[in-house]
């Protein structure tokens, strides 16, 4: 008994001195709270494309409603089919002269359970959370050409500009390319995501033209509530958006959180101020317009700003806007 007791009075200090390490955040080791947060970030940032449809459905006349809102929908079908054949590979492979990322990890081979290179979760919930990204952006584009394609047109030109726009600038600035190498800052999309896809939407329309009857027939929206709805559930998500690209339930991404909400409802209250003394009277759509500004013009700088900072870029955008 006495030698028991000893040897607990030994083996107990050493327990205490290793307790620190043994709960402390290894990089070499997948941490579930990390983990966690992370691949909550990704649902969130999933419910983002169909609230997309709905913004972008209760905008359009009555007729095209489910076309707009099936283009969302089908986006997040098609483009999470594309991004694990090669999407994944082509942005997060091994670099190719800073361009493109090799084939090596087409269709996720040698992607597994193992932890993400200088992380704390597995590499699948990074494809995760990417995949969602992928998702959202050239479903962004489909407002510019709203009532003006057909849908053969639109898959065929969604697929194509995934694969030849997306993945290349995507990984130009987060797969380790050339803007990477020239020190790019880009937190959570603002270059690859929403500059990307406002430049191809603003070209797209210019090369489509105008709606037929544009200036000469009605074409007000026919269902704010369904587009408020949508901006709801895009403010909903877009925590996830922000504060998930932290990659870590840390305090980075409390600080993208509190930013992201910050700059939302200051371009929120900006928007509808500008409105309100320019028209006379403030809208429902404006203000779910206005919410929606501060949220892009916060997103490259969520991780990098503090909340009164925050605020101004998304007072600014809001007025901009």
């Amino acid at each position: 008994m006495k030698k028991l007791w000893s040897r607990l009075g030994v083996l107990l200090p050493c327990l205490l001195m290793a307790a620190p390490a043994a709960f402390a955040s290894d990089p070499g080791t997948i941490d579930t709270g990390d983990t966690a947060w992370v691949l909550i970030s990704a649902a969130l940032v999933f419910i983002m494309t169909p609230g997309l449809g709905f913004f972008y459905g209760g905008m359009v006349r009555n007729k095209n409603v489910l076309t707009t809102i099936m283009q969302s929908f089908f986006i997040v079908a098609m483009i999470s089919v594309e991004w694990i054949l090669i999407g994944y590979a082509m942005t997060f492979g091994t670099d190719i002269n800073g361009f493109i990322g090799s084939l090596d990890k087409v269709g996720l081979t040698g992607v597994g359970m193992a932890v993400l290179e200088n992380g704390t979760i597995p590499e699948m919930a990074f494809v995760a959370f990417q995949c969602m990204f992928a998702v959202i952006t050239p479903a962004l584009i489909t407002g510019a050409f709203a009532e003006r394609m057909k849908f053969h047109a639109f898959v065929v030109f969604i697929l194509l500009w995934a694969i030849f726009i997306y993945n290349p600038m995507a990984h130009w600035v987060w797969g380790g390319g050339f803007l990477a190498k020239l020190g790019a800052l880009d937190f959570a999309g603002g270059l690859v995501i929403h500059i990307l896809s406002g430049v191809s939407g603003l070209t797209l329309c210019v090369l489509l033209g105008k709606r037929y009857g544009y200036g000469k027939i009605p074409m007000v929206p026919h269902n704010l509530p369904m587009t408020v709805l949508g901006a709801a559930l895009l403010w909903f998500g877009w925590f996830g958006f922000n504060a998930g690209s932290a990659l870590g339930a840390n305090a980075l991404a409390a600080s993208a959180f509190i930013a992201s909400q910050a700059a939302a409802a200051a371009a929120t209250v900006t928007w509808v101020a500008v409105e309100w003394i320019v028209q006379g009277k403030p809208t429902i759509l404006g203000a779910a317009s206005g919410c929606i500004a501060g949220l892009v013009a916060i997103t490259p700088a969520a991780g990098c700003v503090a909340p009164l900072p925050a605020l101004i870029l998304g007072a600014v955008g809001g007025v901009i806007c």
